[in-house]
């Protein structure tokens, strides 16, 4: 049997603008880690570390997938809220973490995402000043599929059913 595994998808939020370049799988995975610590102790961290593992990363969007076993994924995401900062090069930069989905495949995760950004270009669309503004976004919007080479990357099991 497949071990169950929980996909969670994650936005860093930053005010600092130098926050976008120290995202990187190491700097997030020691902040989830540091934050499961302080809130669950040795055991919570000890858990959640089995199968513990940054799967995705889009520094540029801030997107971050997270992946975990079915069975401790309540655990980590109860630490989420508690990841302040992101450390690179000895700098740290203050961030937050927010949880936009979970799921039981990389793909309801893939999914999730282009509704999610579809979804923040329509009310981007709906701001517009002006007309060459206006094109641009509904340009992306039109861009937001997900193609069928995609869909067939190797972690694909659908776990259990559940999503």
């Amino acid at each position: 049997a497949a071990l169950s595994r929980r996909y969670v998808l994650c936005e860093v939020l930053s005010e600092d603008p130098r926050c976008r370049q120290c995202i990187e799988d190491r700097a997030v995975g020691l902040a989830v880690r540091d934050a499961i610590g302080r809130v669950h102790g040795d055991y919570g961290l000890a858990c959640c570390s089995v199968s513990f593992t940054v799967k995705y990363l889009n520094a540029y969007t801030g997107t971050v997938l997270l992946r975990c076993r079915k069975d401790w994924h309540r655990l980590l995401c109860s630490a989420l809220p508690f990841v302040r900062q992101l450390e690179s090069r000895n700098q740290r930069y203050p961030c937050a973490l927010r949880t936009l989905h979970v799921g039981g495949t990389i793909r309801t995760c893939q999914k999730f995402l282009i509704q999610y950004n579809r979804r923040q270009l329509l009310m981007l669309l709906q701001n517009c000043k002006n007309e060459e503004e206006r094109r641009c976004i509904q340009k992306s919007l039109l861009s937001c599929s997900l193609t069928e080479e995609q869909s067939h990357s190797g972690d694909e099991e659908d776990d259990d059913g559940t999503e």
